[in-house]
């Protein structure tokens, strides 16, 4: 199955693959919702490579109306192909370059929409999209993962520097996450409960009308 629409997004050799190098995870703050990936995968040709995608939503997953649509494509304009889904249940489509290799490895009730692609190939190499919808939700959020496929394990290299500032922002970008969220669903609820009492109100001032126009007929 193919997919036109997706985000605008740069090219695997641009900045945003040297951030996702530098932090431990990456995040879409959409309007609606916050989907954390991990970014930038290597993984050995021949091997498995899980796709790891939760996400933050102010109101309760409701199977019957929660969506979920993961997607590959290997460049900006390339055709982008659905391999795995949720519509009221795990949907794996039946896929030419993922046949028989794609494995539900989430849980929807830990808000983890995660999966596992089996014997990675080198064609496998490219983008990931992770998009979740939801409802009462309007808008989807999305978290994007870059896998990169080798044929040989990288030499080990001193990254203490990196691990350390990786931790640093990946914890920064945690708080930060927490705190829109929070303030999100605060000033959500603050809104639902305004939109109640004017309800509330306008019902109280049509029975007062109501019963003055019962109290004037009897006087008269």
């Amino acid at each position: 199955m193919k997919l036109h629409v997706r985000p605008v997004l740069p090219r695997p050799h641009s900045a945003l693959l040297g951030l996702m190098l530098l932090s431990s995870g990456w995040v879409h703050l959409g309007s609606s919702m916050e989907v954390m990936v991990s970014p930038y995968i290597i993984k050995l040709n021949g091997t498995s490579a899980k796709l790891t995608c939760t996400f933050n939503s102010c109101y309760d997953v409701n199977e019957k109306r929660f969506s979920l649509n993961w997607t590959y494509f290997e460049c900006d304009n390339c055709t982008e192909d659905l391999f795995a889904q949720f519509r009221r249940k795990v949907i794996i489509p039946r896929n030419d370059r993922f046949s028989g290799r794609v494995e539900w490895s989430g849980n929807l009730k830990k808000n983890d929409v995660s999966v596992t692609i089996h014997d990675i190939q080198l064609s496998d190499e490219g983008f990931y999209n992770c998009s979740v919808l939801n409802p009462p939700d309007r808008h989807n959020g999305w978290g994007l993962i870059y896998l990169r496929v080798v044929t040989e394990v990288p030499p080990e290299r001193d990254s203490t520097v990196a691990v350390i500032i990786g931790a640093s922002v990946g914890g920064f970008l945690a708080v930060i996450i927490l705190i829109l969220v929070i303030v999100k669903c605060v000033r959500r609820k603050k809104k639902q409960d305004h939109q109640s009492e004017d309800q509330k109100t306008e019902e109280e001032g049509k029975t007062d009308g109501e019963g003055n126009q019962e109290e004037d007929g009897k006087q008269h």
